[in-house]
């Protein structure tokens, strides 16, 4: 990646350096935050927190910066995240030190039609809160958590938009950006995206092919009712890798599996925006991947029977433990200046467990923010939202840069 990245840098600022001038820009955000989590001591997955030894409390400062340089016909951006954490478990404290480019690129304009481009990018599309089922990499897209940083996907491609409605990529992912390589199913993919805009909707479609896994069919569509109303659904035909299966029968053990027979996702929503700016969002999600009512209690009763196969369900859970989600988000207007504030609900028609979540926002001077995120969940042990903790809190503070 990097000597395909500097091949363009080199070839591009030869032809072009005395054509146009560099633009660059650049901005950044310093966030410092404390999160505390409750975790259950009766876990069925993680009993006394001994199997996954999970943080209870965390303090971190975070510096998020984005770097922009173009011309004409070139454009590179970079965006760095450098990390200082201090995580204290049930009997230990931990430092944590990192810096590393979550995402990067270099993209060269061939012509008005023609775009090429390497780097570290995340590939995420569709409209969706809960889920991505569309998207064969960011099947959980981040955006029930705000502060959640994705990291790209180390990428080469070629994106021809032929005109203003319709757009094909290319890709080869040659890996899952800092996975290491023996935990990447999708290292040295292909990936083909189609996309048509037209007034009022837009659909893609997408299929992945990687030397590791089956192909994924994926697609994605949203259409707009008037001002107020979108519609959206998402789809996704996929096997998963290492699929650990729960007969409903108690009585069979776990089996694993190389890979899960080929099942489908589907997630459908609609968003309507009220006329003072806020909105409502309400999706369903059905994904065949997940474990019905009885695989999924059966699941737990085996964890439940020792600690080795609650280690042994704990690593190898599939994606959702359910088939059947129902998730709702409210959300204030974006384009306010003193603040923002967004809640969700999720709840898990399987087991009928569910987790309440909010996420705040208030500006205490021009370029400074206090926020806070919440997340509380109902059940018991043996349900998939309550199974591992009780409620966490983040409270923090992040500076705008310039």
């Amino acid at each position: 990646m990097r000597y395909v990245a500097l091949g363009l840098l080199l070839v591009v600022t030869a032809t072009s350096a005395e054509e146009s001038s560099w633009n660059p820009s650049w901005d950044g955000t310093l966030y410092g935050y404390a999160n505390a989590t409750t975790l259950r001591t009766d876990s069925v997955l993680n009993p006394n927190n001994q199997i996954a030894n999970l943080p209870k409390r965390s303090d971190t400062a975070e510096l998020r910066l984005n770097f922009k340089a173009e011309n004409e016909v070139l454009r590179f951006t970079a965006r760095p995240i450098l990390l200082a954490q201090q995580q204290r478990g049930a009997a230990n404290t931990s430092q944590k030190n990192d810096g590393y480019l979550s995402q990067w690129q270099v993209r060269l304009s061939a012509s008005e039609e023609l775009n090429v481009a390497a780097g570290r990018e995340v590939l995420n599309w569709g409209a969706a809160q809960f889920r991505s089922p569309s998207s064969p990499f960011y099947f959980d897209n981040g955006r029930s958590d705000p502060m959640r940083e994705l990291i790209g996907m180390d990428t080469v491609k070629v994106t021809w938009t032929p005109d203003m409605q319709s757009s094909f990529t290319l890709a080869r992912v040659v890996g899952a950006g800092r996975v290491a390589p023996a935990a990447d199913e999708w290292r040295n993919t292909w990936l083909l995206k189609a996309d048509q805009r037209g007034d009022g909707y837009a659909v893609g479609v997408v299929a992945a092919k990687a030397a590791l896994n089956a192909a994924f069919y994926g697609a994605h569509g949203q259409y707009s009712v008037g001002d107020e109303t979108l519609l959206y659904a998402e789809m996704g035909s996929s096997e998963q890798l290492s699929a650990l299966q729960s007969p409903a029968d108690v009585a069979q053990p776990f089996s694993v599996l190389a890979a899960s027979p080929r099942r489908n996702t589907v997630l459908m929503g609609a968003t309507y925006t009220f006329p003072d700016g806020q909105s409502l969002s309400a999706e369903y999600l059905h994904d065949a991947h997940g474990y019905t009512t009885a695989q999924e209690a059966a699941y737990f009763s085996r964890a439940a029977s020792s600690p080795l196969l609650a280690g042994q369900a704990l690593a190898m859970a599939p994606r959702l433990l359910g088939r059947d989600y129902v998730h709702l988000v409210w959300q204030s207007n974006l384009m306010e200046s003193e603040g923002y504030c967004r809640f969700m609900y999720t709840r898990s028609l399987t087991d009928a467990g569910y987790e309440l979540g909010a996420y705040g926002e208030a500006t205490l001077h021009e370029r400074v923010s206090a926020f806070f995120t919440a997340t509380v969940t109902s059940g018991t042990p043996h349900q998939e939202a309550s199974s591992i903790f009780t409620r966490s809190v983040t409270l923090g503070v992040k500076v705008a840069l310039h």
